[in-house]
């Protein structure tokens, strides 16, 4: 904890930049029930929208692929990704799969990715992470952020171990050592590399970023990116204003620690899984480690190599120590409690070295213990901080029992790099919401009787080139309007209703910014106890519908109106370069008595369910990928060109 000479920085300045794409890569290994509730709480917590989650999933492994396939349906910006061999194979392996998955989509796409972000399954991702990696990740090739495990109730003493450790590991031995030797092991989750690092360990290993054989791909990653020269930093970013500066706290708690930009997670709660995962790591980092990476010329990042690999040792005697201690408690209670009992530790009294070595090993404990308390209470307060004292001794069995059975697994093997993954399970936070997937629109027409079998096996073999089902159903006939927004809108769990966009007033349309309404395709119709209601004429996906309230400035509901009348009101409100108003020319061929009223009316009736999105037509016929409109609508908000010459310009069509 050393004091910067550099005015801090407010969170403010994240907002600046432009948001860059960013990938989210997840490995996942029989994580049913657990996928959904990520991309759920990312959608509605995330104060970014351009990004991408790409699960890798195994093809025996049927349960998660249903699952991803369920959260796919609801969030266009989850991608599953079916590795090449059956699981469980290696966490490197998977995100390997991920990683070229990433590559054809990007080709596809035609845009490439600025970051590519680990995160596991259970993770709980910090509202302002992207935006933190957004704004270093084109002068950073390794940014880490801490991981803080969630609390359990205090008994729960396996799974509060790990906030202790991470507390400590996180809040000084990491810090120190980017600041000491310019090197930051990943942890695993909450880690983003730049595209110049994900190109580099992909020419390395020929096509290849992570070592299929390590256990700790993360960590290998970290020196491979040092030796090349990369720059890696682990940043400890508080996003705290007045309010948060303001507001309780546990006691001692500290307000910029306890708002850290961080990973949230559960970790193991019991002793066999935590011994499992733990084993893991051990051979990752000592034994794999020791034998992928040498020392180096650097006698500072020698220090730390050593640091990371005498835990073979230090974790028996750490535990061996444990137990010399308690025994030595014990008798010093014994001869304390009986005058005449027999004095075992006179044997030590008698040297003056010897109690002058163990007064300083004391003393040196003692301010281990002290550092603990410190950074433990920095984030969950005094009495985790105090409590963590209490758990050192469970701590150390855990990590005495998950060293013999590393070792156990070396020897077994007769080479560390041949251990497979052994994948632990983890808990999800509780999230409220809906999170059924979307029943498909034909099948929605078929249970409410609008249309037959036939008719939408018709449908589907004539669909008209450039509309989805339900616009090519309109244009054929075989469904009104009307029809189409009810099963629309029982589809995405909403109302539906008809609008009339020249009725709106003018000081509501004021309420959304022209470049956000011609993004998400949405008018203004409304407010409703200080939640603005928007018209769409189709499903607004979780994450635009949390970036449209953030852009607009508060809460958001939407309802689906009839197909065409958000185009033409876009048309009459927004558009950036207007025609000719189809409505005026028809009112003016009323007052000239061309037309009556009746025809007037009959012509606008038929001509506004004709009227389509550009973007609907454009990704409908191919030309532009179905995933990646959202990064060009982004980017587009920004361009003062009508879409289709941005498109243009762009290189997206011709």
């Amino acid at each position: 904890m050393t004091a910067s000479p550099y005015p801090r920085m407010s969170y403010h300045e994240l907002y600046k930049p432009d948001e860059k794409p960013l990938a989210i890569m997840v490995p996942a290994w029989n994580e049913t029930g657990i996928i959904g509730n990520m991309a759920e709480l990312a959608a509605t917590t995330l104060d970014y929208e351009n990004y991408h989650i790409f699960v890798g999933t195994y093809p025996n492994a049927p349960d998660t692929q249903r699952d991803v396939d369920e959260v796919c349906a609801r969030f266009p910006n989850v991608h599953k990704v079916v590795c090449a061999r059956p699981g469980p194979t290696s966490k490197a392996d998977c995100l390997n799969n991920v990683l070229d998955a990433i590559t054809q989509f990007e080709r596809s796409a035609n845009f490439a990715f600025a970051g590519f972000i680990l995160h596991d399954a259970e993770d709980v991702i910090s509202p302002m992470e992207l935006r933190l990696f957004n704004y270093l990740v084109e002068r950073k090739d390794l940014i880490q952020i801490p991981v803080y495990p969630f609390e359990r109730e205090w008994t729960h003493f396996t799974s509060m171990t790990y906030i202790d450790e991470f507390s400590e590991l996180h809040g000084k031995d990491v810090p120190v050592r980017e600041a000491l030797a310019g090197q930051v092991p990943s942890a695993g989750v909450g880690t983003c590399f730049s595209r110049r690092a994900v190109t580099a360990l992909l020419a390395d290993g020929d096509g290849i970023a992570f070592d299929v054989q390590s256990l700790t791909e993360d960590y290998d990653i970290g020196f491979r990116l040092k030796e090349k020269g990369m720059t890696e930093i682990f940043v400890r970013f508080p996003v705290v204003d007045e309010a948060k500066e303001r507001e309780q706290r546990k006691f001692l708690q500290h307000a910029r620690t306890s708002n850290m930009i961080c990973v949230r997670e559960y970790f193991p709660d019991t002793f066999s899984t935590a011994v499992r995962q733990k084993s893991r790591w051990i051979i990752g980092i000592v034994f794999q480690g020791f034998k992928t990476h040498k020392w180096t010329s650097s006698l500072t990042l020698n220090y730390f190599l050593w640091r990371d690999r005498k835990g073979a040792i230090s974790n028996f005697v750490s535990f061996l120590a444990m137990l010399v201690m308690i025994q030595l408690l014990l008798l010093l209670a014994y001869e304390s409690l009986w005058p005449d009992a027999w004095h075992f530790l006179s044997i030590f009294s008698g040297s003056a070295w010897l109690m002058t070595l163990l007064w300083l090993n004391f003393g040196l404990m003692v301010n281990r213990i002290v550092q603990r308390v410190i950074f433990v209470t920095g984030y969950y307060g005094l009495t985790q901080g105090l409590l963590s004292v209490l758990r050192l001794f469970w701590g150390n069995l855990i990590n005495f029992m998950a060293n013999w059975r590393a070792l156990k697994q070396v020897l077994q093997h007769g080479d560390p790099r041949r251990v497979a993954w052994d994948k632990t399970t983890h808990d999800f936070p509780s999230v409220t919401g809906d999170t059924r997937s979307l029943r498909p629109l034909g099948q929605i027409l078929l249970e409410n009787q609008v249309i037959t079998e036939e008719q939408l096996d018709t449908a589907l073999r004539n669909r008209v080139e450039g509309l989805r089902l339900g616009g090519s159903m309109l244009m054929q006939g075989l469904i009104s309007a009307e029809q189409l927004a009810q099963a629309l809108a029982e589809q995405n769990g909403v109302a539906w209703e008809s609008i009339d966009a020249w009725q709106i007033p003018s000081s509501l349309i004021a309420e959304m910014p022209a470049s956000v309404a011609l993004h998400y395709a949405v008018l203004p119709l409304r407010l409703e106890n200080d939640e603005l209601i928007v018209g769409s004429e189709d499903g607004i996906d979780p994450v635009s519908l949390a970036a449209l309230t953030r852009k607009v400035g508060r809460k958001v509901r939407y309802v689906i109106v009839l197909r065409g009348q958000i185009v033409t009101g876009l048309r009459h409100w927004y558009a950036r370069r207007r025609g000719h108003d189809p409505r005026a020319m028809l009112y003016n061929a009323v007052q000239h008595q061309w037309l009556t009223e009746q025809q007037a009316g009959e012509i606008w009736r038929q001509y506004v369910p004709h009227q389509f999105l550009f973007a609907e037509i454009l990704t409908t016929l191919g030309h532009i990928n179905r995933s990646a409109i959202n990064v060009l609508l982004l980017r587009h908000e920004r361009s003062s060109l009508p879409l289709g010459k941005f498109l243009v310009t762009e290189g997206v069509i011709s």
